[in-house]
């Protein structure tokens, strides 16, 4: 669906601070040695005088394209945090030395900005951005920061950038906030200076599949993620490259995403870069969602936390983060009680899984067959959310920051 385009004044509503997070901060890292604040109010705009044309939101695929402006902010352990700087969207400049280039002290973010049917633009759940960043940075041993001021820049970034919002309920304004050490020396140790940045670009669907059409999935147990006692839990580079290789078995077997095993006993975790549900009727007759814990092994989801959080609201079935292994799920779908599987992030919403692949056997899941009535359920709730397609909640969900 296209909207009609019509530029309107950016304005910050009263519930822009996201107070809905009410978690435990972080502890102190060990490895930022005094970060200073590097307050938003001091930031600099220099506007790009060359603004590229917009592309057709009809013609969007995912990360392919790139706003005029970026949001970048220097930190060293002299100076500490720099201005913040939104500038022309441009190539950086590191020395060849950089600790990012050699031992992956980096890591990013993903998130996302909204046109709604009302032509406000919102920002879905993004102070849990903040803090998962924020974990993310003291396990790198990068400077922390303050998670407010960073999201307040970042606000700002789309402000500025506010026509590359799509005019469409289709797409939407991809935001990827990146943290990599560049400093300058070939020692293994902590980096002692550090860039943030934040780049944009409007985005259509993850998949080419389409935005809610199944994937079907590889399950190898030859291949591992994440460990425990690793950093699976974080969002850094070093947890995606090493599955591209992986990505292409699959897609050489005829699947497109994978399903990622741990251990002996095969324990499920994630599917492709995303969270992993289980909808099923248990063996005592009783409807259950399951998703894996966030035992180190799982990214803990914006996306995820979001749908665990309405199935708890709604009271409907029975709700439970445990482990499950590739024996059991078979189990289940030779009785006949898998109902639906789908993956669950930031860049797809919502995905529904159609069949897998497991020791050259292939298992058809019933998910389309299902509806999929919670799946669907779940994409509409998010979705009708992050548009604002829902009035009473319009101007004072505390689950979005509003900015126009």
């Amino acid at each position: 669906m296209t909207l009609e385009n019509s530029r309107a004044p950016v304005t910050v509503f009263p519930d822009a601070a996201c107070r809905y997070f009410t978690g435990p901060s972080p502890r102190p890292s060990p490895c930022a040695c005094g970060p200073r604040d590097s307050p938003a109010s001091d930031l600099v705009i220099e506007r790009n005088t060359a603004p590229s044309p917009k592309p057709d939101p009809s013609t969007l695929v995912f990360g392919k394209q790139f706003s005029d402006h970026m949001l970048t902010i220097d930190w060293s352990d002299k100076d500490g945090w720099e201005a913040p700087q939104i500038k022309p969207f441009q190539n950086l400049s590191l020395h060849p030395a950089s600790s990012a280039l050699h031992y992956s002290i980096e890591l990013f973010e993903g998130m996302k900005a909204f046109r709604g049917v009302d032509d406000r633009i919102r920002l879905f759940r993004p102070m849990h951005n903040m803090e998962r960043m924020h974990r993310s940075a003291e396990r790198s041993c990068l400077p922390l920061f303050d998670k407010a001021e960073l999201l307040e820049c970042i606000r700002k970034l789309v402000e500025v950038d506010q026509e590359w919002v799509p005019y469409s309920l289709d797409a939407s304004l991809y935001i990827r906030p990146t943290f990599i050490g560049v400093e300058p020396s070939l020692g293994v140790s902590r980096a002692g200076k550090a860039m943030l940045f934040v780049i944009v670009g409007p985005v259509g669907p993850y998949f080419a599949t389409g935005s809610f059409n199944p994937v079907s999935l590889l399950a190898d147990p030859s291949f591992v993620r994440a460990w425990r006692g690793g950093v699976g839990a974080y969002k850094m580079g070093g947890n995606y490259g090493p599955t591209i290789a992986v990505q292409n078995v699959a897609l050489q077997k005829g699947c497109q995403q994978v399903l990622w095993l741990y251990g002996e006993q095969e324990e499920i975790t994630e599917v492709g870069t995303m969270n992993l549900f289980i909808y099923w009727t248990a063996e005592n007759g009783e409807k259950e969602l399951i998703t894996p814990p966030l035992d180190g092994i799982i990214l803990p989801g914006v996306t995820r936390q979001s749908l665990l959080d309405l199935s708890r609201a709604w009271g409907e079935f029975k709700v439970t983060e445990r482990r499950m292994d590739m024996k059991e799920l078979l189990g289940a779908l030779d009785a006949g009680r898998v109902l639906e599987v789908f993956g669950a992030g930031t860049a797809c919403v919502v995905c529904p899984v159609g069949s897998l692949l497991y020791k050259d056997k292939t298992y058809q899941i019933p998910t389309m067959q299902n509806g999929p009535d919670l799946a669907k359920r779940f994409y509409k709730e998010l979705t009708d959310m992050q548009v604002g397609d829902r009035p009473h909640q319009a101007a004072h969900s505390p689950r979005v920051m509003l900015l126009s």
